[in-house]
């Protein structure tokens, strides 16, 4: 293979790199229209709202924490064969979240997921790098970015249509003729590759970032459930949790082969950048998770129509991401990024004012305008690291700021997921205290809608006099939880104000014409 020409069958390759990817992106969008139905005790598993959020948290926490160390075991032992291993353990852990049977065993086969996933998401990458010449890279990773961006907008209205006629497991069943087709396609197209000089692998750093990583959001999310921050059950993970991480940090600062180079974050543009992305999905994350039974359960929207709801914010980022770049060079990373995080900040502000007769066209805009504003704000923060640092580390700039996405995603979901439920609730025991329930069914019937809902049909028309109420708590905590979230966007205003380079250093750039890197 010539490298100035590239592989002769390099865009079927491409297709393939991107139908495989579709899976992984794919499942994540699905399972959000699913939360509803997997939470029903009757169609799902009765799930509560803290075993949803560990099924997603699982997964994205050993995604994000084994994203570097299979990226260089690919560079060691061959991308090709990386990739087919994590497609088949992508498609068996798929196959045993289908067919999960109780929030145990579900939340397991989800981190078994994120094991598949991260074998799968570098390996696809660093196939592209190695298959294209450099003066087409850059449209390649355009077209792999556009079908992540596609199955983004299709995941959620796929999810409604199989909830409304299979059962829940077939938004995880649906992964596997996917994984069979692609890696039938991946040992009959794709090439296989190697990094003469691969880096070493950091055990000890990977293992001490998950374990640190599980033990705070674990703390975090049992302090939704007790609706209190002071218990031992909520204080002793999360500071075991804290300790491992501070370890976890000492360590990386002295290894030289780090699994994550935290010496980089010393750079103050590439952590104001990084920064910038990891609250951006803290906020969205969480957002995305109360949405699911806003629309669901007080809206009373059907699995299909509520897919369909989201369509405007993921058609908003196919429109507008191509279009980023030209904003972000004609106006400059931080103005670019400033009004772009100041409308989500309004769009996060906006649900606090949400209820249960809000016309359904002022919910799309919302979406629309968010997604839009989500399409400015990847542009400008990846030109500020591809700055910041030296070109022959922009992989794992590029690495690095993947993790930190997911990483504030799961915290993301923990944290206002909490919010949530402590709100919830605070503002529904006086109802439950009314019906004179025993204390244990109280305490199960008030940690969500979900619940509560549940127990109102269970106690027939006596439980009717809950549903209200019950939707009365859950817009209260929406409410809250989206003002939290809001604050914390506006976090990211302030610190693009202050570290975001402006328009002079994008100008500058061009006028060296430096060629991108990719």
């Amino acid at each position: 293979m010539d490298a100035n020409t590239g592989h002769p069958r390099r865009w079927p390759i491409l297709g393939v790199l991107v139908f495989s990817l579709l899976a992984v992106v794919l499942d994540n969008t699905i399972l959000n229209v699913a939360m509803k139905t997997i939470a029903d005790p009757n169609l799902g598993l009765g799930a509560t709202q803290s075993e949803l959020e560990w099924a997603i948290n699982s997964y994205t926490l050993v995604f994000a924490g084994l994203l570097f160390t299979f990226g260089v075991i690919g560079d060691r032992t061959g991308r090709k064969r990386m990739l087919f291993i994590g497609m088949l353990m992508f498609g068996l852990a798929s196959l045993a979240s289908a067919y999960a049977q109780d929030p145990m065993q579900l939340i397991l086969a989800r981190a078994a997921m994120g094991i598949g996933g991260a074998a799968i998401m570098p390996a696809t990458l660093a196939i592209i790098s190695n298959v294209f010449p450099p003066s087409e890279r850059g449209k390649a990773i355009g077209v792999w970015a556009g079908g992540v961006g596609l199955a983004v907008a299709i995941g959620p209205i796929t999810g409604g249509v199989l909830i409304e006629h299979f059962w829940w497991g077939s938004v995880f069943l649906v992964n596997v003729p996917i994984v069979i087709i692609s890696m039938i396609l991946i040992g009959t197209v794709v090439p296989e590759s190697r990094d003469p000089k691969p880096s070493k692998l950091d055990p000890i750093g990977v293992v001490l970032s998950i374990i640190g990583l599980v033990a705070i959001v674990y703390g975090i999310i049992r302090g939704g459930e007790l609706a209190t921050v002071a218990s031992a059950e909520v204080l002793t993970p999360t500071l075991i949790g804290v300790a491992v991480l501070a370890a976890f940090v000492w360590w990386e600062r002295r290894t030289d082969h780090p699994a994550f180079d935290v010496r980089n974050f010393g750079n103050v543009r590439f952590s104001s950048a990084i920064g910038m992305m990891g609250i951006v999905f803290f906020a969205m994350m969480g957002g995305m998770f109360f949405l699911t039974f806003y629309m669901q359960i007080v809206l009373g929207f059907t699995p299909v129509q509520a897919g369909a709801l989201m369509i405007p914010f993921a058609a908003a980022q196919l429109i507008f991401a191509p279009l980023s770049q030209r904003v972000n060079q004609r106006f400059g990373a931080k103005l670019s990024s400033v009004v772009s995080m100041l409308v989500v900040t309004a769009a996060l502000t906006s649900y606090a004012f949400l209820d249960q007769s809000t016309p359904i066209v002022i919910i799309e805009i919302i979406f629309f305008v968010q997604g839009a504003a989500m399409a400015n704000i990847m542009p400008p923060a990846t030109t500020a690291i591809m700055e910041a640092l030296p070109r022959e580390k922009a992989g794992v700039g590029s690495a690095m700021s993947n993790t930190v996405r997911q990483i504030s995603g799961a915290l993301g979901v923990a944290v206002l997921g909490s919010v949530l439920s402590s709100s919830y609730r605070g503002e529904i025991a006086p109802a439950l205290s009314g019906l004179g329930l025993p204390a244990d069914a109280q305490h199960a019937a008030g940690e969500s809608i979900m619940a509560t809902v549940g127990a109102a049909h269970a106690l027939g028309q006596h439980g009717q006099a809950l549903i209200q109420p019950a939707f009365n708590a859950f817009l209260h905590g929406m409410h809250t939880t989206a003002l939290v979230s809001a604050v914390i966007a506006l976090l990211g205003v302030l610190v693009v104000l202050k570290w975001m380079p402006g328009k002079a250093r994008a100008v500058q750039q061009v006028e060296k014409k430096e060629p991108a890197v990719v």
